[in-house]
């Protein structure tokens, strides 16, 4: 440098990092990077084609697996379905949830299970108590009847 006024050349933090290692340093933390504020899955789903929704019951039987079936056809969302219990069919895992941009959980006690067990991976995810009892048998009329317009109206799809 012939110049003495650049030195010390003044830092851009922005710049002193690249992509590549905070992406390694996020996954390192369990963290999801880079964060994108619920309000804008949508509009993303949109140019992207695609949000990922995990619908979570206790034992991943009934609930959530009808969830599952039901929005599995629509072109915006991805989904899958996972229980909380260790008894679950399939048990919510660190997988399930970093892959998930919205998750919808049938009670509130999947959400405390949740919080519980995935406390930094849910930091900046989107959790919707759909508040739907485990009184339906897999796939039940009244079942979607209550899911369809709920999860439509969260989501802002029909």
């Amino acid at each position: 440098m012939s110049n003495k006024e650049e030195w010390p050349k003044p830092k851009k933090w922005k710049d002193v990092y690249t992509r590549s290692e905070k992406l390694k340093r996020a996954q390192q933390l369990g963290i999801d990077y880079p964060q994108v504020p619920a309000g804008k899955l949508m509009q993303r789903a949109a140019a992207d084609g695609m949000v990922n929704v995990l619908f979570v019951c206790s034992r991943n039987q009934w609930r959530s697996p009808t969830a599952e079936q039901i929005w599995s056809e629509h072109p915006q969302l991805a989904t899958r379905s996972a229980g909380t219990s260790p008894n679950a069919r399939r048990k919510v895992t660190v997988d399930d949830i970093r892959w998930s941009g919205v998750i919808m959980v049938m009670e509130e006690k999947h959400k405390s299970r949740l919080v519980a067990e995935f406390t930094r991976l849910l930091d900046h995810k989107t959790i919707h108590v759909l508040g739907i009892p485990d009184d339906f048998q897999f796939m039940a009329p009244e079942l979607i009847a209550v899911l369809k317009p709920t999860v439509e109206r969260l989501l802002g799809i029909g």
